[in-house]
């Protein structure tokens, strides 16, 4: 009997999981399928359950579960229950146990076009669930200085307070981040704005942005957003969302089977869903 894996969420379908880490099974020599499941809130505890109970071995979790689903798992991971969010579920022993890999996904792809990012000044944008994993895993990486910037001044002030990391934090308006931006090494867009299909959107103006910085986008469709572009513009070096997706996945997959995956592999997958290339 092959093993069972999969994705839920609402919508699923555009999801890219399913091919990425059916891919991953095969080339692995892994008898397994990962398979795309569409739940409705209403219907969240009854599907854990139900997942539970056919021996399901592992799920990613994606919007707008990833807070709902925490009451209905057996454990939650100290860095996930921090981040009040779950986006991987390994079932351990016919317990269900909550991770998060987006934030460590995130830094692990930094790592790779940044070596010295615990070394910058950096400025997050936006305060939702994506922004606080990579807050968090930023600061218990040691980053010492991450300012927060988001509409909801409060929302970000909430997710300061929370941090059970050390680290020095101010909260900025946007009128102010976009006066205040020449100060920033690193910027790191993780709101969905910019994304298909509103793709003319920018989440703030970078008329202040140093040629210096490095300018990050969790977003990777389209591959480089009017905001990357803008920003490459500037000079700035660049980065999309295609590492943090391709890490958070194989930190996922690394979970469930003991196995670190090829990256380089994963992201030769993705592009090709997407019919194009990466930034």
């Amino acid at each position: 009997m092959k093993r069972f894996f999969a994705v839920i969420g609402d919508p699923i379908a555009h999801s890219m999981s399913p091919g990425m880490h059916n891919e991953l099974f095969q080339a692995n020599q892994i008898e397994a399928h990962y398979q795309p499941l569409h739940v409705k809130r209403e219907n969240l505890e009854a599907a854990v359950a139900g997942l539970k109970a056919v021996g399901i071995e592992g799920f990613n979790v994606t919007v707008p579960h990833k807070e709902a689903i925490m009451p209905y798992l057996d454990k939650i991971d100290p860095l996930a229950k921090a981040i009040g969010a779950v986006n991987t579920v390994v079932n351990e022993g016919s317990e269900l146990v909550g991770f998060n890999t987006d934030g460590s996904g995130y830094v692990e792809g930094l790592k790779k076009d940044l070596p010295c990012f615990s070394e910058k000044r950096t400025l997050i944008v936006g305060a939702g669930g994506a922004a606080r994993g990579i807050y968090y895993t930023l600061a218990e990486a040691g980053v010492e200085h991450i300012d927060i910037c988001n509409r909801t001044v409060q929302k970000a002030m909430r997710m300061v307070d929370e941090c059970p990391y050390s680290v020095q934090s101010k909260i900025l308006s946007i009128d102010e981040a976009e006066e205040q931006l020449s100060r920033y090494e690193l910027i790191i867009q993780t709101t969905s704005i910019g994304m298909h299909p509103n793709i003319q959107a920018v989440p703030l103006s970078l008329r202040n942005l140093s040629g210096n910085a490095f300018v990050s986008d969790i977003i990777y469709n389209p591959s480089e957003t009017i905001f990357l572009q803008e920003a490459k513009q500037k000079g700035a070096s660049i980065q999309n969302g295609l590492s943090m997706f391709v890490y958070q996945g194989a930190l996922a997959f690394e979970k469930w089977t003991g196995i670190m995956p090829d990256s380089d592999r994963m992201r030769e997958n993705v592009l090709e869903q997407l019919g194009g290339k990466s930034c």
